[in-house]
């Protein structure tokens, strides 16, 4: 099955690649390696959900953000390359989750986009991953993921 299929199976549309908000690149290649800048849940330059979890955001919505990051960074994948058929691999996922000191499910946050790779790749999207907690995030955002990715070459 495509990858395009098993997206509208999933009913997932790709957004428009987000724009930086910053000076930095959203995509640096090298080599097989794409190396995807940190993303948000943005779409169209409007924040979708902002806040601290545990405070402004529930588990549950810090999911959903998580989620909704991991379709900005497909987008951005999907600009750089000529097909997300070309992906042989998610490398490495980073997420940063902001919330409360005692905060302690900073993990089960990031399977929001962790899942999502999962479920759109199949074992391709399987990948290492970090899921840190930190107190502020640009634009008060929730999350913030960025990834490695390994394309054909």
């Amino acid at each position: 099955m495509t990858i395009a299929k098993r997206c509208e199976q999933l009913g997932l549309k790709l957004p428009p690649a987000p724009r930086p908000i910053a000076a930095y690149l959203p995509c640096r290649r090298s080599g097989s390696l794409l190396f995807l800048s940190g993303a948000g849940p943005i779409i169209d330059g409007v924040v979708r959900y902002r806040g601290k979890i545990g405070r402004e955001l529930s588990l549950e919505e810090g999911y959903e953000a998580a989620r909704l990051t991991a379709l900005n960074l497909l987008a951005v994948l999907n600009a750089e390359v000529d097909s997300l058929e070309s992906l042989e691999a998610i490398v490495k996922v980073n997420g940063y989750v902001n919330c409360l000191d005692d905060f302690e499910q900073q993990p089960q946050v990031i399977n929001g986009a962790s899942e999502l790779l999962i479920q759109v790749f199949g074992d391709k999207g399987r990948h290492a991953r970090s899921a840190v907690a930190c107190n502020a995030l640009p634009l008060n955002i929730p999350v913030e993921v960025e990834m490695v990715v390994q394309v054909v070459s």
